[in-house]
């Protein structure tokens, strides 16, 4: 390994620790990447906050080893030399809620809205900046265990037609059946329930549900938003529950 990508490791490495000292517990990141230095630069900066960092080549050891170790997030390239990282992330999908972050070096939209279709819920692109890989794993960790805030008005079971939130048990059925959620697309219907009528533009949704403020981009939220209206509206591209208002953002009818 040459001095300057050392050195660049180095740099990652301080970055991380420096911001990363409210984690205590050990999380347990599966990485899935087939190029080496990535994959070693980012295990060892990661490894030196204190995060174990699982690594997998491709796709198929990846899906082995997730199903192993059952890590509290995974790191997904979309590239791999097997089978493409989008399926990856719909296979664990099937059995699983644990955060997913693409890694990337495209930008191009259609391939962030396969993944996030797919299930990801979120991404950095290449050349990842430390700081803004730090956040978003922060920001999705902190996703994977929070409950939405709710107000002394707010009810622990909220009707939405034939849509019910049990907010006790995080749990949404549509007509009596549960519907399976990840957990950002859980705090995202949530944080439509509570707002109800309201217009909540996507700069508004992107620091409520995933916690930024300036990371964020509004691609993440329209490809939330259509992936939850798969699963609860009867007509997705028709929606009746949550509707688009033109150049603000998103609202829910009230039901």
């Amino acid at each position: 390994m040459n001095v300057k990508k050392l050195g660049e490791i180095c740099a990652f490495s301080v970055t991380i620790c420096a911001t990363t000292a409210d984690f205590e517990a050990m999380t347990t990141l599966l990485f899935i990447e087939d190029d080496e230095s990535i994959r070693t630069a980012l295990r060892l900066a990661l490894e030196d906050d204190g995060f174990d960092v699982i690594e997998a080549v491709d796709g198929e050891s990846g899906i082995a080893k997730f199903g192993q170790v059952q890590p509290d997030l995974v790191l997904l390239d979309l590239r791999l030399p097997d089978i493409s990282g989008f399926e990856v992330c719909r296979a664990l999908r099937r059995s699983s809620i644990t955060p997913i972050i693409m890694v990337t070096a495209q930008t191009d939209t259609a391939d962030l809205v396969n993944g996030f279709d797919a299930g990801a819920d979120d991404y950095v692109t290449k050349p990842v900046v430390p700081r803004e890989l730090l956040a978003r794993i922060k920001a999705a960790l902190r996703r994977s265990q929070q409950q939405p805030d709710r107000g002394p008005d707010v009810h622990s079971i909220i009707s939405i037609g034939e849509i019910s939130i049990n907010r006790d048990l995080s749990v949404v059925t549509r007509a009596g059946k549960e519907i399976a959620l990840t957990k950002t697309e859980y705090l995202l219907l949530c944080e439509f329930a509570d707002h109800p009528g309201m217009v909540l533009s996507r700069d508004q949704l992107l620091e409520r549900v995933w916690g930024y403020e300036y990371l964020g981009d509004s691609r993440l939220v329209d490809a939330h938003v259509r992936r939850l209206r798969v699963k609860i509206e009867r007509q997705p591209d028709e929606p009746t529950l949550i509707v688009t208002v033109r150049g603000m953002g998103y609202r829910l009818l009230s039901p």
